[in-house]
């Protein structure tokens, strides 16, 4: 509209130019010619009314215009002051919108990056506004979409910065678990592993850290688990480290320090029965070696000293009178059992007697008796009168015989005669002591008579892995043999 009105101001400004032009030029005039002009003829009456009359009408068209040109302006200026005045309306409601807007996202995009991103969208809807020359164009300045665009980015840079912290975060715990990973590995990496396992080993090892690299959320990275492979690696080297022992039985030490001889096959299905290969790893296997060692204990300790060699044996030991007993040996042999110094004391004494006796006896016995009763007025009188007479005769006779049979040696003397060959028949000696302490004790076995005292003091050879000597000689006093039998 007010495009419309300038242009009618313009052309009206051209018409009214155009008639000052008209009003003001001189009339044309033939060129003066060169030769002498002839004399003017008079004027006449009608031709100066009309002079007159063309001047009046362009003072009047003249005056008109200019009125109109005034008019115009007028009009021109009303219309662009009422224009200005609505323009201004609508650039102030227009901003008020701009910054009411502002103040309602900025609680919602309260960042660095937000309030940066609500300034420049502010600045430029204002830049927008007052550079707007209608009010159409003010109003085409949208306030709302332009926020809301700007608030969309703002959601997504959010959005963006989400990803980027998740993203680090993820990495974060990628290199974390790796690095875990690879403690947890470096233990078994560590020992001397054959080249198969340790192959199995390496790509296990790859496998979980390539399923850590293509997790695609740190839950996902959390559930990845080494321990299953763990287990099952470490029971290979463990079966690889038994069958690599060159004896039959290995031993088997646990956590707690207690050792145990197991058979090869006895210990693998021990470890397999091992769930958390966390308490795998603190067993140790070592090979056997025997070792015989000798041991003073006494008769009540040793399984009453009724062993023979080669007897399986257990040893228990018990520090003190309270404390439990407890198993420190479970696998061992007897060598050989010396019975004490005392039981090569032999002090014989037999006696024998024997006696008779005889007797005889013979009696014989005589007796007489006599009464007579006499009742003279009513009164009793009695009268009595008697005798015995007795003969006895007896013989006795007796016999006794007795004799008495004493003998008295020490065996351990006689070892040391027949040792130093000063016997003379030194050869049958030695055949008849053979196996004296063993006959001793299997009389006893038979007989059901205690010959040694429970106390006395056996020496005892045991053969026993060399891995328990330590703890046997800890406990020697407190030691008790048990033998195997089932």
């Amino acid at each position: 509209m007010s495009e419309d009105i300038e242009a009618k101001i313009r052309r009206l400004r051209e018409l009214g130019k155009a008639s000052t032009e008209a009003e003001s030029q001189p009339v044309s005039r033939p060129p003066k010619a060169t030769l002498r002009k002839p004399p003017r003829k008079p004027r006449g009456i009608g031709s100066i009314r009309d002079k007159e009359r063309r001047k009046k009408i362009l003072i009047g068209a003249g005056v008109l215009i200019t009125v109109i040109i005034l008019v115009a302006v007028g009009a021109l200026m009303y219309f662009q002051s009422h224009a200005a005045n609505q323009l201004q309306e609508a650039k102030n409601s227009k901003i008020a919108e701009v910054n009411q807007y502002y103040k309602a996202y900025s609680l919602h995009m309260n960042t660095t990056y937000g309030q940066n991103l609500l300034k420049n969208t502010r600045s430029k809807l204002l830049s927008e506004i007052s550079s707007a020359s209608s009010v159409d164009q003010v109003k085409a300045v949208d306030v709302k979409g332009t926020y809301a665009k700007a608030y969309q980015q703002y959601k997504a840079y959010l959005q963006e910065q989400e990803r980027i912290k998740f993203e680090q975060q993820l990495n974060a715990t990628k290199r974390e678990k790796i690095q875990n990973l690879t403690l947890e590995f470096q233990p078994l990496l560590a020992q001397p592993l054959p080249d198969s396992i340790r192959a199995e080993v390496v790509d296990s090892l790859k496998s979980l850290e390539e399923s850590v690299n293509n997790a695609s959320s740190m839950e996902g990275v959390a559930r990845i688990n080494a321990a299953p492979y763990l287990l099952k690696l470490w029971r290979d080297y463990y079966d690889y480290r038994i069958d690599s022992v060159p004896t039959q039985s290995v031993v088997l030490i646990m956590p707690d320090g207690t050792k145990k001889v197991l058979s090869k096959t006895e210990a693998k299905a021990y470890l397999a029965g091992i769930s958390d290969y966390r308490q795998i790893i603190r067993y140790s296997v070592q090979k056997v070696e025997y070792v015989d060692i000798a041991l003073v204990l006494s008769r009540d300790r040793i399984n009453g000293a009724f062993l023979s060699p080669g007897d399986h044996i257990v040893i228990f030991a018990k520090n003190s009178s309270s404390a439990r007993f407890q198993e420190i040996v479970n696998q061992g042999y007897i060598e050989l059992v010396l019975l004490p110094k005392q039981a090569g004391l032999i002090n014989l004494n037999e006696a024998q007697s024997q006696s008779s006796s005889s007797s005889s006896s013979s009696s014989s016995q005589y007796s007489r008796d006599q009464s007579s009763t006499y009742q003279p007025g009513g009164t009793t009188i009695s009268n009595g009168q008697s005798s015995s007479d007795t003969y006895s005769n007896s013989q006795s006779a007796s016999q006794s015989v007795s004799a008495v049979y004493s003998y008295s040696t020490d065996l351990t003397q006689i070892l040391k005669a027949l040792a130093a060959g000063k016997l003379k028949n030194g050869a049958n000696v030695e055949q008849q002591l053979e196996n004296y302490g063993w006959e001793v004790i299997d009389l006893e076995k038979s007989s059901g008579l205690m010959v040694v005292d429970p106390n006395a003091q056996f020496l005892v050879i045991v053969k026993v892995p060399s891995i328990f000597v330590p703890d046997i000689l800890s406990y020697q006093q407190y030691l008790y043999l048990a033998k195997v039998t089932g």
